[in-house]
């Protein structure tokens, strides 16, 4: 008996260079931003955030002090510029509603080209960009600098209800596992000669969704029986970290304290 080998179409190999599922986070570059404690870093957020609300309109020069400060941590921090560009996204319906204050605002109007457009919503719509940007700004830097578990300790710091903590750890550590799942999957599929166009490769992938989330459900269960075969009694323990001392808190603060600080020059110099 004779038999007969059919070679079908060859598929192009899959190279994977050495190291190539191993993704480098922002915050595992050293840099002066990242040695603070998260907690000083939460509360500076915060703190810019209503320093950058409280600058009135006319007081412009110290939104745009807010802005040199901003960058010039953001170097410190050594954000990479295409990471913070890529999560930009979320301030778009902003923009878009800053874009549309001009047109719908009432109050004096002045031409500008084919368009008659208000003052008054030009001056709010310039506020809502250039806060709404700030305000992304300081989010970016500190989740650049910060790792996930990190500022969920600081906010158990920051006096946060310990259980609340507790649910958004095992969440961030649930996420890591699914992303990590759905990696794999991907590079399963491209092993396998999965060439097909991206919508379908997604549409393969939202049918798993169900797959993935018995699966997590099935680790949830698994996690907490560990746990409580551990000794758990509705918290996790400590991580022992010491506090901040007051010369990390002063270096968090520096900029939101230059602000309230060129507020009232601005002021002084006529700028209300």
């Amino acid at each position: 008996m004779t038999t007969a080998y059919v070679r079908g179409p060859a598929s192009p190999p899959v190279l994977l260079p050495v190291g190539a599922g191993r993704v480098v986070r922002p915050w595992e570059r050293p840099s002066p931003v990242r040695s603070l404690p998260p907690e000083t870093k939460l509360v500076a957020l915060v703190a810019f955030a209503l320093a950058v609300v409280a600058v009135p309109a006319a007081s412009w020069p110290v939104l745009l002090v807010a802005a040199a400060g901003l960058l010039v941590v953001a170097r410190l921090a050594r954000v990479p510029v295409g990471w913070a560009l890529r999560r930009s996204g979320v301030e778009v319906p902003f923009l878009i509603f800053a874009l549309l204050m001009p047109l719908v605002a009432s109050g004096p109007r002045m031409r500008v080209g084919p368009l008659t457009l208000s003052e008054a919503g030009l001056v709010g719509g310039g506020l809502v960009i250039t806060r709404a940007t700030l305000g992304l700004g300081v989010a970016l830097v500190l989740t650049a600098s910060t790792p996930p578990h990190e500022i969920i300790e600081a906010l158990g710091r920051l006096r946060l209800p310990r259980a609340l903590v507790d649910v958004l750890t095992h969440m961030i550590r649930f996420l890591d596992i699914v992303a990590d799942d759905l990696r794999r999957q991907g590079i399963a599929q491209a092993a396998r000669g999965d060439h097909r166009r991206r919508s379908v490769r997604l549409a393969a992938a939202a049918a798993s969704a169900g797959h993935l989330f018995v699966r997590c459900f099935e680790r949830g269960e698994r996690l907490h029986l560990a746990m409580l075969s551990r000794g758990y009694a509705g918290a996790l323990p400590p991580s022992g970290r010491p506090g901040a001392t007051p010369g990390e808190w002063a270096r968090a603060l520096a900029l939101p304290a230059l602000i309230l600080l060129a507020l009232p020059v601005a002021r002084g110099v006529g700028l209300r």
